[in-house]
């Protein structure tokens, strides 16, 4: 029951990794897409703006930008999504033998802690909006809770699975 807990917890934070690392790659094509959802058209200036839309259009537009004169900065967000991609696979460890890789899950509460402090003290000097900011932070404190609850079950799971060698079951 405790194995199929963790497993289940990991898979999902698993893909919610693989989908951030995916989701980095085309950030143009999705801001142009969101933008659009918000009411913003192709030539907006965040000045028509205010709230979610300024930025939104702020950033799209700074992409836009970026990109044309500049396209290899798009290779910075290439590898922070391959990044996301490596991350998840680490956690393949503790979804096949989590009491032996309790160590991953440390190593993922350790990193999504690191997020609020990042987000704190790095998205003022970038000029990240606050509310955005917050955003950011929640993506730590999510991601935490579902690693937080497989550490606790694997130090149950290691009482019980000592060595990562399942108990023996009880003849009939």
């Amino acid at each position: 029951m405790l194995r199929r807990r963790i497993q289940l917890l990991l898979t999902l934070f698993i893909i919610g990794l693989v989908l951030s690392g995916i989701t980095a790659f085309p950030l143009q094509w999705e801001l142009n897409l969101l933008a659009k959802w918000l009411g913003a058209t192709d030539r907006a200036v965040p000045a028509d703006y205010t709230g979610l839309t300024h930025w939104i259009v702020r950033v799209r537009n700074g992409l836009r930008e970026t990109y044309a004169f500049y396209p290899f900065i798009a290779y910075g967000t290439d590898w922070l999504a391959f990044a996301h991609l490596v991350i998840a696979v680490a956690f393949i460890g503790p979804l096949r033998d989590p009491v032996r890789n309790v160590w991953v899950l440390t190593f993922g509460l350790i990193a999504c802690l690191g997020v609020i402090p990042l987000a704190l003290i790095c998205g003022p000097l970038r000029g990240i909006p606050f509310y955005w900011r917050l955003i950011d932070c929640s993506f730590g404190i999510a991601g935490s809770i579902p690693l937080w609850l497989c550490w606790r079950y694997t130090q149950e799971l290691s009482c019980l699975e000592p060595w990562g060698v399942p108990a023996p079951q009880p003849r009939q």
